[in-house]
């Protein structure tokens, strides 16, 4: 075992993604990486294949053959994967949990002895490279180790650190938040068709827009408020569509919609804890 092998349990499309991110960006070899699940072989298969990786469906030999140890199964299935592992697990692992709303204290709990865990949540950005993820260690986790796994999940996107307790807003945030942007585009593209555009065309408008108004945040590291003013000319077309917009409260649903999910990730956590 080196300290450069990491093996998952489960093999979703995380882990798909975290894997190619890894080996593409050359953070590890192919041969430093094993996968395992529970049942499904034909999918070990195919990603042994795509990606020249280890797979196996023994559960000893992934924990005693990778420093690494990456939770990426259901969470549903972490009790069960958790007392499996545990037998095998030491001080010297590092374990890395996808999980979302389950707990460092709670992993650390199940495995019984003081190894470090770094919980992490990424989003479903990931599968192109560009997540945006937050990282947070538990009780015996050291700087190296934050460092080692915020270098690992640069590999599919940026990365931040906080808190475990900030865990659930980041949720709601950017866990989530694809989704409301998908949402957007979908209303965006209703809009375009319903005033004369053609679907590809107004598509294509919509994803150049978002893009490049995301680049300007980005580049030039403005406020997006004064990017917006900027923009807005007093009775010009830009300002009636923001008026339409504060007319229709867009500001208090989207606070709404965020703090919502970020509730929404506390009581699943909660349920979770209550039931296991």
């Amino acid at each position: 075992m080196t300290r450069n092998n990491i093996g998952f349990i489960g093999a979703g499309s995380i882990t798909e993604a975290i894997v190619e991110g890894m080996i593409s960006e050359r953070f590890v070899d192919p041969n430093e990486i094993t996968l395992l699940n529970r049942t499904n072989s034909h999918r070990l298969e195919e990603l042994k294949t795509t990606y020249s990786v280890h797979v196996t469906q023994d559960i000893q030999e992934l924990v005693q053959q990778n420093r690494v140890i990456v939770l990426a199964m259901k969470p549903a299935d972490a009790p069960d994967a958790l007392s499996k592992i545990q037998p095998y697990i030491h001080r010297n692992h590092l374990i890395i949990s996808v999980l979302a709303g389950i707990t460092t204290t709670y992993i650390s709990e199940k495995i019984s002895i003081p190894t470090p865990i770094v919980r992490v949540m990424p989003n479903t950005s990931a599968t192109i490279g560009l997540s945006a993820t937050a990282i947070t260690g538990g009780a015996f986790a050291s700087e190296n180790d934050l460092l080692f796994t915020k270098r690992l999940f640069q590999t599919i996107g940026s990365v931040v650190s906080v808190s475990e307790d900030k865990l659930n807003a980041v949720t709601g945030l950017s866990g989530s938040g694809p989704a409301y942007f998908y949402y957007m585009v979908e209303c965006m593209e209703k809009a375009a068709i319903q005033n004369g555009l053609d679907e590809e065309i107004a598509r294509e408008l919509i994803l150049q827009t978002i893009q490049g108004a995301a680049m300007m945040l980005r580049q030039t590291k403005q406020p997006a408020k004064l990017l917006r003013e900027k923009i807005t000319s007093s009775g010009g077309t830009t300002q009636a569509g923001i008026a339409t917009l504060k007319a229709f409260h867009f500001e208090e649903a989207l606070l709404s919609c965020i703090t919502d999910a970020t509730n929404r990730s506390q009581d699943l956590g909660d349920i979770f804890l209550k039931q296991n």
